[in-house]
C-alpha cells in the first residue's frame, strides 16, 4: 500500500495576539535581526494516508480530523501544504 505524506500547518488566526511570536521578534531584534518583523508562529503536523483515496476523500477526512481534533476553530486556522 502506498502512503502518501500529507503536512498541515495550524497556526493562530490574524486577529489573535501571539505573545510568542512577540518574543521571537524581540529575541531577533536583540540580536541585530531589525528587519524581521510581524512574526507569527505555528506548528506542522505530518500524517500519512493511503495515495488510493479520492482527493474528496482526502480533503473530507484531512478537514474532519482537524475539525474534531487537531485545530482550535475558535482561535486557529489551517492551511494544507502541498
Amino acid at each position: 500500500e502506498n502512503l502518501m505524506r500529507i503536512k498541515i500547518l495550524v497556526r493562530l488566526k490574524g486577529q489573535i495576539l501571539e505573545p510568542q511570536g512577540k518574543v521571537i521578534e524581540q529575541s531577533l531584534n536583540s540580536l541585530g535581526f531589525t528587519e524581521f518583523s510581524n512574526i507569527r508562529q505555528g506548528k506542522l503536523i505530518e500524517l500519512d494516508l493511503p495515495d488510493n483515496i479520492s482527493k474528496e476523500e482526502k480533503v473530507q477526512k484531512i478537514d474532519s480530523a482537524c475539525k474534531k481534533l487537531l485545530v482550535n476553530n475558535i482561535i486557529e486556522e489551517y492551511e494544507v501544504l502541498g
